[in-house]
């Protein structure tokens, strides 16, 4: 034991270092001498053996305390503290301080120099599956009013033949042997370690001992489905419905996705939607715009009587409150704005146009005067 180097030495700590400082040491030089940043350089490979020795007696409250008391001899074979027993691997103690191996996911010992064990577990090779997006076009009438759909969706779904574990009957789902369960493959680029998704398992970390016929084993197979959607009264157009768990079956009984449904809103024939109004124009004749009446105007409850006063000029806007759309959270209604438009009859009879030079005759010069122009309101407003 003469030959061997002080631990403390190995470390380049004081023998007073606390047990943080040497694993902050250990950590430093196992970075520096490991074999896979210095392929075929045996000095770095003894070192690497060396300062993992050190540590594993180190960072060991008893292993250390009978260290500082009798040195290497401590350890050697029939030496009472160790009970004869050799070191272990130095590449398990690598793993234990930077989170490698062991159960909870890849460390940094994997993902910087690919090594290390244990698999994956169960629930990480259950992938969830993609979420799917569904374009659907309803009309103003189902916008304002609400309703329900069908909507038949091709998906990847659940495989029936079996059940969703990629297996056929009586075959067992076992570790990936190219990626060892890990899910990643490592390769060498130089100095550099890449990781990549295992080809074979797709990540899962597992495969299947005898794949499902039906689905080749990813657990799930095209299939149209049948989904009933309710369309909330008061919804927009570019809205976006989430139809929980109903997008693509998650890989061997992973948990599905969900399906976004957008909604486009036709272009209505009468109406134009803005926010909760809604907007119509509305024809009248000649006559009851001089003399005033009672009309009719669609609306999406119906038919709606609008009064119009004497004298209305074309262009003029009526609002009819609540006759909108309702509002998405419920409760009140947006208005309805209608602009009536004086119709001009295209052609005359020889009576209807002699009625009407009477009439320009006795109306004389009393007509109304023309709507000022935009630029001649934007000017008064700037005076």
């Amino acid at each position: 034991m003469a030959s061997k180097r002080d631990y403390y030495e190995l470390l380049g700590v004081a023998r007073t270092a606390s047990a943080e400082e040497i694993k902050k040491a250990y950590r430093k030089l196992a970075v520096k001498f490991h074999p896979d940043k210095n392929p075929d350089d045996k000095t770095s490979e003894e070192r690497f053996k060396e300062i993992g020795e050190a540590y594993e007696i180190l960072s060991d409250a008893d292993k250390r305390a009978a260290y500082d008391r009798y040195g290497h001899a401590a350890f050697s074979q029939g030496g009472g503290a160790r009970g004869g027993g050799g070191f272990h691997d130095p590449f398990d103690i690598f793993r234990d301080v930077f989170g490698g191996g062991g159960g909870g996911g890849a460390g940094i010992f994997e993902q910087f120099f690919g090594g290390g064990g244990g698999g994956r577990n169960d629930r990480e090779s259950r992938q969830r599956g993609s979420d799917l997006r569904y374009d659907m076009q309803i009309t103003l009438e189902e916008a304002a009013f609400g309703t329900e759909k069908e909507i038949e969706v091709s998906k990847q779904d659940v495989c029936g033949a079996c059940k969703g574990s990629g297996a056929e009957k009586g075959s067992r789902v076992v570790t990936c042997h190219t990626c060892g369960g890990r899910g990643q493959v490592v390769s060498s680029r130089g100095f550099f370690q890449v990781s990549q998704t295992c080809p074979r398992c797709r990540g899962t970390g597992q495969t299947v001992e005898k794949p499902c016929s039906e689905c080749g084993g990813e657990g799930r197979s095209e299939q149209a489905t049948s989904i009933k959607l309710k369309i909330p009264a008061g919804i927009d157009d570019g809205s976006r419905l989430r139809s929980t768990g109903n997008g693509e079956a998650g890989i061997r009984g992973g948990p599905n996705g969900d399906l976004y449904v957008v909604i486009h809103v036709k272009e209505h024939e009468v109406f134009e939607r803005d926010g909760v109004n809604l907007y119509c124009d509305t024809p009248i004749s000649f006559a009851m715009a001089a003399m005033g009446g009672e009309m009719k105007v669609p609306t999406l409850h119906g038919d709606a009587t609008l009064k119009i006063p004497a004298g209305t000029q074309s262009g003029t806007v009526f609002k009819m409150r609540g006759k909108g759309m309702p509002e998405l959270s419920g409760g009140a209604h947006g208005d309805l704005l209608a602009r009536v438009l004086i119709a001009v009859p295209r052609k005359l009879t020889p009576e209807q146009r002699a009625k009407l030079e009477e009439f320009a005759e006795l109306l004389g010069d009393d007509v109304p005067p023309p709507h000022k122009s935009l630029f001649e309101r934007a000017r008064e407003f700037f005076q």
